[in-house]
C-alpha cells in the first residue's frame, strides 16, 4: 500500500516538521512504502531498549524535561490522538476536533509508576492498532480533509505525522536519553 507523502494543503504548518521527519527516516530504512516504516518503527524502538537498564525509565536527560518513560508514554498518547482523528477523517466525520495539551498530560499518566516494560508493550499495542486502522482504508478515506486543531489535516497527513513524530522521538530516544 502506497501511502504518498502529503501536500501542505493537507496539514499545518507544524505537522511539516514531522513529515520531513517520516522522509528522513524512510530514506534510512532505504524505501518509499510508509506503511513500511510505520511497521518497522517499534522493532527499532525494542533493540534500541532491548539491553538498557530498566531505571533508565526515570531518567531526564535535564532539569524540567521528560523523563524516558514520560517521552514515550507520550508517543503513545499522541499516536491515539492523531489516529482518533485519522479514522474520524477517514469515515467522513467533518466535525472539528479539539487540539490537547501534551504538557498537562505527562504529570496525568503517572508514568514513574510504570515499569520500562509496560511502556514498551504499550507503545507496541497502539502501534498495532494504528497499522490495523491504516490497513483498512480505501482511496476515498485518503483523499478526505478534516480540521484539527484549527487547520486542515487529511488521513494521509496524519499517517505521515504518526511516522514523523515516532521517528522524532526515536532520536530524542537515541540522542538524549542513551548518551549520558
Amino acid at each position: 500500500m502506497k501511502i504518498t507523502r502529503p501536500s501542505p494543503s493537507e496539514h499545518a504548518p507544524f505537522a511539516a516538521t514531522y513529515i520531513n521527519a517520516a522522509a528522513n527516516a524512510l530514506d534510512l530504512l532505504g524505501t518509499d512504502q510508509l506503511w513500511s516504516l510505520l511497521a518497522a518503527q517499534p522493532t527499532a524502538l525494542m533493540e534500541l531498549l532491548d539491553a538498557v537498564d530498566p531505571a533508565l525509565a526515570t531518567y531526564a536527560y535535564a532539569p524540567g524535561k521528560w523523563t524516558l518513560g514520560e517521552s514515550l508514554v507520550h508517543v503513545s498518547d499522541t499516536e491515539r490522538v492523531f489516529a482518533y482523528r485519522l479514522m474520524r477523517i477517514a469515515r467522513g466525520d467533518m466535525t472539528p476536533l479539539p487540539g490537547f495539551d501534551q504538557d498537562a498530560w505527562v504529570p496525568e499518566s503517572r508514568t514513574v509508576a510504570r515499569p520500562l516494560h509496560d511502556i514498551l508493550t504499550e507503545l507496541q499495542t497502539v502501534r498495532a492498532a494504528t497499522l490495523s486502522l491504516v490497513k483498512s482504508l480505501d482511496e476515498q478515506a485518503w483523499g478526505q480533509v478534516g480540521v484539527a486543531s484549527g487547520h486542515p489535516v487529511s488521513p494521509r497527513a496524519l499517517a505521515w505525522m504518526i511516522a514523523g513524530h515516532f521517528a522524532h522521538h526515536l532520536d530524542l530516544t537515541r540522542d538524549r536519553y542513551l548518551t549520558r
